[in-house]
């Protein structure tokens, strides 16, 4: 979404002016916020719009918490390793679903498919590989004595890899005369073997945990790293037809010095880096998007490694955790599946994103294919789903919440889209939506806009409805990623922007505080930034071309005699522009006199020799007139601590007649002042440097001070002594004595 209101903020002394009293804009029309929304039977492409999405189909509940693990046999059953009771279920073709078995481990993390047919399922933790038969029974194939079972893979000879941890092991398990026959293939030094795969030339992939390496094991058995990332844990990995591997990595950022076994051979390729950021502008309105390449923050991160051997980022989030990616066979990419309500999204080769569908679920724990269609299970309800390229008859998107900051009275809300989209809207004053809030407003058809009939409040939310017209019958979706590609039917109903106008109620500018600057420091405005006359005579807001607004560019420092400058911080909730006042008084006045008017600077140096000397009170008053009509704009005022104008400078007389004893002169000065106390005294000889000279009683700290000296005579003549003596404003005052040795 993008607002058309633009806030650019300094760190600095001065206030907020942003133009806003007007009616504003709520405009959703850019992918990032329209992911912020919720999507029930809608995708959301690669741009953002909006269209029905794959048909969801809810196969099998198991009444589990969480699905660890799922495999697909050349029947169709789809089998399902769960936690925390550690059950598998077998799920038919036609969507039936029981029980198989019952292990006496906590979670099933790993099931496969043998070349026979048969299952094998890890458990962890204590991890054992069951065979399991059709019947249910549950037979211990390997107890490798390793805390975790965590990926199994089958390979072309019927060979069993088994992925381990806490030691990141990886096991072969061979069947020989009806009996495994087991062997170590490698230790990796990793922590976990999180995930394995294998393709059709019999290499294996191994995914671990500790150093996020991938890892090649040709027939033979030789280890070769493909990648090492810059995350913890591969923790999915799959194979393309056209030989790509593809990882999903999630984690913290492993440590910079990795180390891994000295007996693998690691690859000359690195991960693309990512281009030069463009730093020419940094006024930019909004921060500019990270590129995929940018892993300093990375949650989550899809790989792909091509069959030459480089790897490429084409997918990474800050935001989203992933736990599994599988192959578009339908397409190129991957399919993978979130713990951002439960979301699948489809990723090209090119990095092309376009979230595919949403779930009713916390987390989409697997993925697997099987002919056209393709499986997703869900965890914190452990459930199978099923989709394909059919689209759903109707869906709906609700939108994100405005906050209009106050109560506000809504105006027009039009959108653009193609086919049957419909919206509706709702209000409240709570953050999220509840039962306090207003019903979803009648149907509006027209795009060109109607009035908003949802009530007056702070929140507002929109939902937009799509069907499939009566004869366009059942869509189908190619899930062909990429970015020069539509996945979606042309005659499927598309959303592409909403936009919704209102007045948020009036808030009066609030200053918030005020600087008083030390005595002689003046305030001068700085130049204004020179604006194209093409700029200012357009009507637009500078900031919309980069430029600060002319009232948040901070006023330079001066030495002014005399000065007493103030500057203060003020704010607009609605974004108004505001104008200043500025009254004093003196403390023992009554009344308020007007200094200056009609300010849109935060700040004002007073020449202090204009006052008599004494302590007084400003008032800074703010008022957001010119965003407003006359008589509704609304204002607000401050006052100042005690300022003191003093312009009367310190009296200072020597006192008596100096003491000349051998090569030293004792002489003593009394000084006063009638405003201020005393800060500091210094003494010059004969017009030399001066020095300091502290009080009779050490601190200069009253408004009458003593001080006593001591000077060396050297040689005989005549010495000018002078002393001055600064009041806590800066004034100065002086006297000399004349000394004969």
């Amino acid at each position: 979404m993008k607002r058309f209101y633009i806030l650019i903020a300094y760190i600095f002394l001065f206030v907020f002016t942003v133009s806003a009293s007007e009616p504003e804009i709520w405009s959703i029309n850019t992918r990032a916020e329209v992911l912020k929304g919720d999507a029930k039977g809608v995708s959301i492409t690669n741009t953002g719009a909006i269209t029905l999405a794959p048909k969801l189909t809810e196969v099998f509940k198991t009444e589990q918490s969480y699905v660890w693990s799922s495999a697909i046999d050349a029947s169709g059953n789809v089998y399902l390793g769960t936690g925390s009771d550690g059950r598998i279920f077998r799920v038919d073709s036609s969507g039936n679903g029981k029980l198989l078995a019952d292990l006496a481990e906590l979670n099933v993390s790993a099931l496969a498919i043998g070349r026979d047919g048969a299952l094998y399922a890890g458990t962890s933790p204590d991890g054992k590989v069951y065979r399991v038969e059709q019947s249910g029974n549950a037979v211990v194939f390997f107890e490798p004595k390793e805390k975790y079972i965590w990926s199994l893979a089958v390979l072309s000879d019927g060979a069993l890899a088994v992925g381990t941890g806490e030691n990141g092991k990886i096991y072969l398990v061979k069947s020989v005369n009806a009996k495994p026959e087991t062997s170590l293939l490698f230790d990796t030094s990793e922590t976990h073997i999180i995930s394995l795969a294998t393709d059709k030339q019999g290499n294996l992939y191994a995914g671990t945990d500790g150093n996020g390496l991938v890892l090649r094991f040709a027939p033979d058995g030789k280890p070769f790293a493909l990648l090492d990332s810059s995350l913890r844990e591969i923790h999915d990995l799959t194979v393309g037809s056209d030989g790509s591997i593809y990882a999903l990595a999630l984690g913290d950022l492993a440590s910079a010095s990795k180390t891994t076994s000295s007996s693998i051979t690691t690859t000359t390729t690195t991960e693309t880096l990512p281009p030069p950021t463009d730093s020419t502008n940094s006024l930019v309105t909004e921060p500019p998007p990270k590129s995929r390449y940018d892993l300093s923050a990375a949650k989550s991160v899809v790989y792909r490694i091509s069959p030459d051997g480089g790897s490429d980022v084409i997918w990474n989030s800050p935001n989203v955790t992933a736990f599994s990616i599988a192959v578009n066979q339908m397409g190129n990419g991957v399919f993978v599946g979130t713990s951002d309500k439960g979301r699948i999204y489809s990723v090209g080769n090119d990095g092309c994103e376009t979230l595919i569908l949403q779930s009713n679920e916390g987390q989409i724990s697997t993925i697997k294919t099987f002919g056209s269609s393709f499986y997703a299970t869900s965890s914190n309800q452990a459930k199978l789903y099923r989709f394909g390229a059919e689209s759903v008859a109707e869906g709906s998107y609700e939108s994100s919440v405005l906050n209009a900051k106050t109560s506000a009275a809504w105006g027009r809300i039009w959108w653009r889209a193609n086919g049957n989209v419909t919206v509706q809207t709702r209000s409240g004053n709570t953050e999220k939506p509840n039962e306090t809030w207003s019903d979803w407003s009648a149907t509006l058809t027209d795009q060109k806009g109607a009035q908003v009939q949802s009530p007056k409040a702070r929140f507002l939310q929109w939902r937009a409805t799509f069907k499939n017209s009566a004869n366009a019958g059942q869509q189908q979706i190619s899930f062909n990623s990429g970015l020069n590609n539509s996945i979606f039917s042309n005659s499927s109903p598309m959303l592409y922007e909403v936009n919704v106008s209102y007045l948020a109620r009036n808030i009066a500018p609030e200053i918030l505080s005020i600087q008083i600057l030390p005595a002689n420091v003046g305030l001068v405005a700085n130049p204004p930034i020179q604006l194209d006359p093409n700029i200012e005579n357009s009507g637009i807001d500078p900031i919309a071309f980069g430029l600060p607004p002319a009232a948040n560019i901070p006023p330079r420092r001066i030495f002014q005699r005399g000065a007493r400058a103030l500057q203060w911080t003020a704010e607009d909730r609605n974004g108004d522009r505001i104008e200043y006042a500025v009254y004093f008084r003196e403390t023992s006045e009554t009344d308020f006199k007007l200094l200056r008017e009609n300010m849109r600077e935060n700040f004002i140096s007073i020449d202090g020799l204009a006052f008599a000397d004494g302590l007084y009170i400003f008032k800074i008053t703010a008022n957001d007139s010119p965003s407003n009509p006359l008589k509704q704009f609304l204002s607000s005022e401050k006052l100042s601590e005690p300022v003191e104008i003093d312009n009367a400078a310190p009296t200072v007389a020597a006192i008596g007649t100096p003491q000349v004893v051998g090569d030293r002169a004792r002489i003593a000065f009394e000084a006063s002042d009638s405003s201020s106390y005393l800060q500091n005294a210094e003494f010059s000889v004969n017009g030399g440097e001066w020095q300091a000279v502290y009080s009779d009683d050490g601190i200069s700290d009253g408004q009458k001070e003593r001080y006593s000296l001591e000077v060396p005579l050297k040689n005989a003549g005549e010495y000018t002594i002078t002393l001055r003596v600064y009041d806590a404003n800066g004034n100065v005052g002086n006297a000399r004595i004349l000394v004969r040795k």
